[in-house]
């Protein structure tokens, strides 16, 4: 063993120099990884940043676009036609107010579907859902039609919430219990509410057997939601629950969890969060959202009954004002104003220039396309780089 006293030999090691000392005040160099791209600059950067709004933007401009070519090859002129479509919507009173009472339950759908979309579930049983809240409020309409105006039309909002959030939960137990999609489940509950509520309003215990057609008994004068000028009692509701929503995503802990949950379940559940209980909770916010829509059309619109297409194609229009909106519940806001207006001008392309008002919903499915084909491409691409990955994988083995 060496001596530790004994100064070094002629063989023995150097000791090893001080290292240098490190300015830690200057900034390290920053190494571009090999074969990583920089970043977009310029248009296309501007584009890539804001592609929650370009995207959004560009699908309506070119579904308007496709639109146009379509009224040409009927023989009509586009131009004229779309100005006559939102001129009726927006400049005159009745088309404002029809404007207004549509874009009240389509905010609302919209939003029941933006949640779940959170969480990563696609809700499209809004239709659904909105008919069994609409349904409730009829039946309590009817059978409680001696309460005072103002405690019947909080009574029936309650009842038509709960029925709604009850219906998506149906989605969600079957989801969290057995494993059933829920595209598939949320489409069954639709054909079940359809054949349910069309029993209840053609003979069952819900028809007015005064009428002659099948429809539910009238609301009662005193619960009737009439507007005020321009303004549907329920656009304020609905816009204040907009901004709940988002803040809830935004700044709660729940909506935290609900984001966490649909980013990466396995990562939340490593977390400690319970996905059964998002998927549940998402679920159920939406179906009392979508049974909320069912309940001002029964009791602000007129006749304020409940007759079968009294919900027409809100549902589904709700997921195209989510997919518009890109998920952001503040963004149904304008979305559900567009849709609201192109249904309420709808009527005046048929009575004026003869155009089928089916043009927009043709308008419509175009622009639930063309948004989402960024989507479809990340999926193709995804798909692509995962086969490549297990080409070279097996090549490699």
């Amino acid at each position: 063993m060496a001596d530790p006293d004994r100064p070094p030999g002629k063989d023995a090691p150097a000791p090893a120099a001080d290292p240098a000392p490190v300015d830690t005040t200057k900034a390290a160099p920053v190494v571009a990884e090999r074969g990583a791209a920089p970043p977009p600059t310029g248009v296309l950067g501007f584009l890539v940043r804001h592609q929650a709004i370009v995207v959004p933007i560009i699908a309506v401009v070119l579904a308007f676009v496709i639109g146009a070519i379509l009224i040409r090859a009927q023989g009509f002129n586009p131009t004229y036609a779309y100005q006559r479509l939102f001129t009726r919507s927006f400049l005159t009173h009745d088309g404002l107010l029809a404007t207004m009472q549509k874009t009240t339950p389509l905010i609302l759908v919209g939003l029941a579907v933006a949640i779940p979309l959170k969480v990563g579930l696609f809700n499209i049983g809004g239709q659904g859902q909105l008919m069994a809240g609409g349904i409730g409020a009829a039946w309590v309409a009817y059978a409680l039609r001696d309460l005072p105006g103002p405690l019947l039309v909080i009574v029936a909002i309650v009842v038509g919430v709960l029925l709604g959030a009850m219906w998506a939960s149906i989605a969600a137990l079957l989801k969290t219990t057995r494993g059933v999609h829920e595209v598939i489940s949320t489409i069954m509950l639709n054909s079940i509410a359809v054949g349910l509520i069309d029993w209840l309003i053609n003979g069952g215990p819900l028809a007015d057997k005064g009428q002659p057609f099948p429809t539910s008994h009238s609301v009662p004068e005193g619960a009737r939601l009439t507007p005020l000028g321009i303004l549907p009692w329920g656009l304020p509701v609905a816009l204040i629950l907009a901004v709940l929503v988002a803040w809830m995503l935004k700044r709660t802990t729940l909506g935290f969890e609900l984001q966490t949950v649909g980013r990466n379940k396995f990562a939340a559940g490593y977390a400690g969060i319970s996905t059964t209980k998002s998927t549940l909770i998402a679920m159920a916010i939406s179906g009392g959202l979508a049974g909320l829509a069912g309940v001002f059309e029964l009791l602000q619109i007129d006749p304020y009954r409940y007759q079968n297409g009294i919900a027409g194609s809100l549902g589904f229009d709700g997921i195209t004002i989510a997919l518009l909106a890109r998920g952001n519940p503040l963004g149904t806001i304008p979305a559900a104003i567009l849709v609201g207006a192109m249904r309420a001008g709808a009527p005046s392309l048929q009575f004026e220039l003869g155009i089928r008002p089916e043009i927009v919903d043709v308008l419509l499915a175009i622009t639930l396309l063309m948004v989402s084909l960024p989507v479809i491409a990340k999926w193709i691409f995804r798909r692509h780089a995962t086969k490549q990955t297990q080409l070279a994988g097996s090549w490699g083995a």
